[in-house]
Order: structure tokens, then C-alpha cells, then sequence
């Protein structure tokens, strides 16, 4: 047990180091750091499990700072506790270009921090797929390999963010109980008082999604521990309501919201440290405060190394399997699953609709693969996501593998990157493409981190016909191919399908997205071959010498192209057909491959029932392009395609157009 004076001293620490670093920055958020460091200072001194020395031990408790703007709190408590990665020279340099210590806290940057977060409402969002991750795995490993809490500081604005709501209510059903969630109740945000923009009872809110819900002062410790307890033994999971004072300590901006997003200036520090007797210099942590703190992150080894006997003791399979599947490795044997499904594809050259042949990929791939969890935004039967080995989680049964998100695409997709930042899992989910725009934050989110998560996006253009143009994407592959380090696949057949599967699998650092046809398609790759033909991005579907022509397309439109290229050919005009399943993996391959991809036609068409935009890159600015200029109609997709002029007799009048 901590004393009243020992527990202000070490949030004291968090306070100035806080206060410290955004006026060295001249940027920055204080007033968090310094109004939630009594809670922060609770629960890694006397609840949190966790190893700085062994940061990445996959039972630990996970801690998410939703209110990523306050990240010198995280940044304090990881040097105080002890991490490597983060030094008193770090925090020097907070906010500045090549540290460690970002603006907000970002993931892979160093050790102890669980999640990108700033943009708010993520962070909690995220927690909810740590917790689902937690939940199913201890289902499947047993309690003695997994079984840990997952704890957020969550603000204000995380709570008036959309996403919570998606985020607390799929929490709530789901019975998670072991996530907790401190609610920093400062009352202030960057405009002023709360009041101006929200009059939400959250502790009704929360309730009414099935939460368990505790009120405290966020500055009275023993309150905190109370607390924490009491939540630790709730059946569902819980919002701490901490009332606390932003830039808790400082005389003149407290309570404030001068304080919540610049710094204080070295003339309110120095008040603030005479108002709570800190007399150490800045930067400077006294070594009775330091030494505890260090201490405090030695509490967890004897668990940690509890755990670690018990992994030994456990039999091998199932050892060999935690072990791989948390190092990120796939099964040796997908790789022949996958050619020997390639093989049967190409004797008996099925035509489904992508999106089926995803599922059929799916099944071989869910045999193999016992990490994948599945799911969809309540459009399942849409998707096609679901395959014999997933079933359905419930709120008392997580033994399957396969969520139903309901109608909450932003939360899923958020809650899928903490699946994947926990460890042990490899989510996909399905959604139409068009609402990939209500998961584009944490799409993008996704692809900073640098994390394996997989978006089958269905209904991918024009051709899912009726549901018309509120349905239709057709700025989407663009926008999608815009993010960095994202993957996105738009297979031209079952082939492709897999080979595409086989690419977002295999891609541990870069989340993928998979755009899937309503209407069925062609089989285009009739023979087998061994090789990923998609793993280039592009690459000769019809191969011609002296080609006149070239067709570059992907997805339903390839089915177009190769039907062009068959007119133009008996009409004696030299054509090749390039088949271009991802944009992102053919910019990554050498210049000479491009450039034989590329070829030097004199006539260079594109087909995609999409914008333009990103095409020039095959065709150049000269180049033809065929595809859409606006919005869709509603309508029978193939009436639609004649309507806006995407057909291979359009294709090949523009190409004898340009020959002529």
C-alpha cells in the first residue's frame, strides 16, 4: 500500500514531466497528463500487469490511451516504469522529428504503446478488439495461457466521437468484462465547458449498452482502487467516471480550457511547482520518487515468469501453436492448400461472383488457418464471409469464429485493429465498398500501424445493378489506393480470388482490402499455374508480340478486355490483355518489370467501372479510359454497363479510333 504523500509524489512526477516536455516543444497537451495522472499513478502502481523488460508478453494487460492527445501521460509512465525505448532524452524531444515520443502516441515507435490513437474515439474502439481477442483466446488456450484485462483513458471527446457509440454497444452485447474504461470527467474540450457542444448522461449511455458504470474523484486514489476492484468483479464491462480537473495543480489555468492544448508557460510551471511542492528542476524526477516507480514496474515479473513456466508446461501442439500464431507466422501448409484449390479451379473453371469465390477460398483457407475470426457488418449472406468452420460468437460462447458486428462498419473495423494489435488473431470482416468510407479512419489507422487486417468489400461497382447509385462506388478503389501501405485486390476471377487471399495473408505488416464482384464473372486464368500471378500486380494475361493494342483492366471489367482483345484480334489488330489485380504490389516491382508490363503499344486502353484517377500510370495522360465520369443508376447491371459505355464493343471502337 502506497501512502497519500508517496502516491502525490509519483503523480507529481507524471505532472511535470508533462508540463515539462510541452513547454520545452512549445506544443502539446498538458492539461490530461496532469489531470489523470492520479488515476494513471493507481493503476500501474498497484493493478496493471506488465513487463518493461519483457514488453511484448502476450498475457499482459493492455493499456489504451483513447485520448491520444494527452500521450506525454503514457510517455511519462513508460520512462518512470522503467521501458528502454523510452529515455529522459526522449521526453527532451518530445514532438520532434526522429523521436521516439511523437505528437500523438504511435505504434511501433516504441515499446508500451498498444495503439496509434489521436484521432479520438479509436482508441476505445481498438480496446473493444483487444478485449474480443482476450475473450477468444482464452476460450480457445484456456485461462492459464490467456487471461488479462484490457484498461482505457478515454475523454471527452472519445465519447462524443460516433465511434464510441458503435464501439460501447458491441462491447456491451458481447458481455465483455474484463475491458474497463476510465472516463477523464474534466468537462472541459478545446472550445470550452462540455456544456456548449453535449448534454449527454453518459452513466445512462453507458447503462443503457449494458455497461456496469462507477462514479469517483479521478484525485482521490483509494476512490480509484475501490473502483478498479469493483469493476475487476463485474460481469460486463465497466466506465469509471474519474472527476478530475484538467491541468490538475496549475493555480491560474485549471479547470480550463487554456490548459488543455498549449503549454503553460514558464511563469504559471513555476507557480504550479510551488503549489505542489515540487521543487526538482525540469526534467529532473528526485530518486525516492524514480526508485519507486521503477520498482512499481517490477511488479509484474514473478506473474510473467509464472506465465512462462506455464507456456513450457503446456502440451507441444498447442504450445507450438500459441507461440506461432503470436510471432505472426502463417501454417507451412497454406501454401499447398492454396495451389492444390488452384489446381481444381482450373479443371473444373467455375464463373461465381467474386465475392463467392471468396467464401470458396475461405473455406480452404479457415481449414488451414485455426487464427482467422471472421465477421461482417450485418451483411453476411452479402459477403459470403462466413464458412463451415466459423461459427458464430455469442455473448456466452466464444468458442466460434465469427462475429456479427451489426450495422456498426467504423466500430468493426476499428475493433479488427485490435484484434490484430493484440496478437494471436487474423481478422477479416465483410462490408459493401461503398461503406468503405465508414471505415476509412481506422482502414487508414490500419495501414499506419502497419498491422494484418483483411476488408472483403463487396458489391464493388456498377454491377450489384438496382440498389443504384447510393450503393454504386465508383470513387472508391481510387480513394482506398490513395492510403499508403494499404493493399487493395480486385481479383478477375476465382484464380485471382485466391491468389489475392493468399497475398493479404502472407502481408503481415500491411492490412488489405479485397473489392468483390455481386454478379458472377468468366474464368480468365484456365490453366494452372504454380507461381501468384497477382503477387506482381499486374501481368500478361493475353500476351502479344508488336501488341497495337494493350488493355489494361481488373475485377468484372478483365472479362471485358479479354472479350475486346478477341474482336480486335480477328480483326487483325495485334492486342494483349493485362490483367491488373493490385495496383500497390506492380508500383513495388522493378523498373524493368513495369516497364515490359507497360509495354510500348501505340494504343493503350484502361477499363474499370471507376474514376480515372491512379490509371495514368499504365496508360499515360493520352491514354484511353473506359469507365465512369459520374455517379451510377439504378437499374439491371448489365443494362448499366451499356448505358455508361463500359462494354467490349466500346472498347474496341476506341481502340480502332486511335489507330485510325
Amino acid at each position: 500500500m502506497i501512502s497519500r504523500e508517496k502516491h502525490d509524489r509519483m503523480a507529481n512526477a507524471i505532472r511535470f514531466l508533462s508540463m515539462d516536455a510541452v513547454e520545452k516543444a512549445n506544443s502539446g497537451h498538458p492539461g490530461l497528463p496532469m489531470g489523470a495522472a492520479d488515476i494513471a499513478t493507481v493503476l500501474f502502481t498497484r493493478y496493471l500487469s506488465f513487463d518493461p523488460k519483457n514488453p511484448a508478453w502476450p498475457n499482459r494487460d493492455r493499456f489504451v490511451l483513447s485520448a491520444g492527445h494527452g500521450s506525454m501521460l503514457l510517455y511519462s509512465l513508460l520512462y518512470l516504469t522503467g521501458y528502454d525505448d523510452i529515455t529522459i532524452d526522449e521526453i527532451k524531444n518530445f514532438r520532434q522529428l526522429g523521436s521516439r515520443t511523437a505528437g500523438h502516441p504511435e505504434y511501433g515507435h516504441a515499446a508500451g504503446i498498444e495503439t496509434t490513437t489521436g484521432p479520438l474515439g479509436q482508441g476505445i474502439a481498438n480496446a473493444v478488439g483487444m478485449a474480443i481477442a482476450e475473450r477468444k483466446l482464452r476460450e480457445e488456450f484456456g485461462a492459464e495461457l490467456m487471461e488479462h484485462y484490457t484498461y482505457v483513458i478515454a475523454g471527452d471527446g472519445c465519447l462524443m466521437e460516433g465511434i464510441s457509440q458503435e464501439a460501447i454497444a458491441l462491447a456491451g452485447h458481447l458481455k465483455l468484462n474484463k475491458l474497463i474504461v476510465f472516463w477523464d470527467d474534466n468537462n472541459i474540450s478545446i472550445d470550452g465547458p462540455i456544456s456548449i457542444a453535449d448534454s449527454t448522461d453518459q452513466h445512462a449511455r453507458f447503462r443503457a449498452c449494458k455497461w456496469h458504470t462507477i462514479a469517483v474523484d479521478g484525485h482521490d486514489p483509494d476512490a480509484i482502487a475501490a473502483a478498479i476492484e469493483e469493476a475487476q468483479k463485474s460481469d460486463k464491462p465497466t466506465m469509471i467516471a474519474c472527476k478530475t480537473v484538467i491541468g490538475f495543480g496549475a493555480p491560474n489555468k485549471a479547470g480550463t480550457h487554456k490548459v488543455h492544448g498549449s503549454p503553460l508557460g514558464a511563469e504559471e510551471i513555476a507557480a504550479t511547482r510551488k503549489a505542489l511542492g515540487w521543487e526538482a528542476e525540469a526534467f529532473a524526477v528526485p530518486s525516492d520518487v524514480l526508485d519507486a516507480w521503477r520498482l512499481a514496474g517490477l511488479r509484474s515479473v514473478k506473474a510473467r515468469k509464472e506465465w512462462e513456466e506455464r507456456l513450457e508446461a503446456t502440451e507441444a501442439e498447442k504450445k507450438a501453436q500459441f507461440i506461432r500464431r503470436f510471432a505472426g507466422d502463417l501454417e507451412g501448409s497454406l501454401g499447398s492448400a492454396i495451389s492444390a484449390y488452384k489446381q481444381k479451379l482450373a479443371e473444373t473453371k467455375p464463373s461465381p461472383a467474386t465475392r463467392k469465390a471468396s467464401e470458396d477460398a475461405l473455406e480452404v483457407i479457415n481449414g488451414v488457418l485455426a487464427e482467422t475470426i471472421g465477421g461482417s457488418a450485418d451483411l453476411t449472406g452479402s459477403n459470403n464471409t462466413k464458412t463451415s468452420q466459423t461459427h458464430s460468437i455469442t455473448p456466452d460462447d466464444f468458442s466460434g469464429r465469427y462475429i456479427h458486428y451489426g450495422v456498426r462498419e467504423h466500430g468493426m473495423a476499428a475493433a479488427m485493429n485490435g484484434m490484430a494489435l493484440h496478437g494471436g488473431l487474423i481478422p477479416y470482416s465483410g462490408g459493401f465498398l461503398i461503406f468503405s468510407d465508414y471505415c476509412r479512419p481506422s482502414i487508414r489507422l490500419a495501414a499506419l500501424m502497419g498491422i494484418r487486417v483483411i476488408h472483403v468489400l463487396t458489391h464493388d461497382s456498377i454491377g450489384l445493378g438496382e440498389d443504384g447509385p447510393t450503393h454504386q462506388p465508383v470513387e472508391h478503389m481510387a480513394a482506398l489506393r490513395a492510403i499508403p501501405n494499404l493493399l487493395m485486390f480486385r481479383p478477375a476471377d476465382a484464380t485471382e480470388t485466391a491468389e489475392c487471399w493468399q497475398l493479404a495473408l502472407e502481408n503481415r505488416k500491411r492490412p488489405s482490402g479485397l473489392a468483390l464482384t455481386r454478379q458472377n464473372l468468366m474464368a480468365m486464368r484456365t490453366e494452372y499455374e504454380e507461381q501468384n500471378l497477382c503477387a506482381r500486380g499486374a501481368y500478361d494475361l493475353i500476351s502479344a508480340s508488336d501488341a497495337q493494342v494493350t488493355i489494361f483492366a481488373t475485377g468484372s471489367e478483365v472479362e471485358i478486355a479479354v472479350k475486346a482483345c478477341q474482336t480486335l484480334t480477328a480483326k487483325g489488330i495485334s492486342t494483349r490483355v493485362v490483367s491488373v489485380p493490385c495496383f500497390e504490389l506492380f508500383a513495388e516491382q522493378s523498373e524493368d518489370y513495369q516497364q515490359a508490363i507497360i509495354g510500348d503499344s501505340p494504343v493503350k486502353i484502361a477499363v474499370e467501372a471507376g474514376v480515372r484517377q491512379g490509371w495514368d500510370h499504365f496508360i499515360g495522360s493520352d491514354g484511353t479510359f473506359i469507365g465512369m465520369s459520374s455517379f451510377g443508376a439504378s437499374g439491371p447491371y448489365k443494362d448499366l454497363y451499356k448505358h455508361f459505355g463500359i462494354t467490349p464493343e466500346a472498347v474496341v471502337a476506341a481502340a480502332e479510333a486511335k489507330l485510325s
